[in-house]
């Protein structure tokens, strides 16, 4: 696809929708997680933009629950 996003950080929602393909079991945690821990929308496209580059970096096309979990250890308290 063409686009000028050279990096995942750049990702706005539009693009997040477009490339975070999330396996329904990775989403399920992540709505779990997003309601236990009252998470933002905002923090939700974090939490993905960062779960896309754990799967890039391990060569998945599509973002799983080991992803998602990755992530969410990553997350400072400030994303809330």
């Amino acid at each position: 696809m063409d686009t000028d996003i050279l990096n995942n950080a750049e990702m706005g929602p539009n693009e997040v929708y477009q490339f975070c393909e999330v396996e329904d079991s990775a989403q399920s945690l992540l709505q779990t997680a997003m309601q236990q821990m009252q998470l933002s929308a905002r923090v939700y496209h974090r939490i993905l933009k960062v779960s896309r580059t754990i799967a890039d970096l391990g060569g998945s096309d599509t973002i799983g629950v080991a992803h998602i979990a990755e992530a969410l250890q990553y997350r400072p308290a400030q994303w809330q």
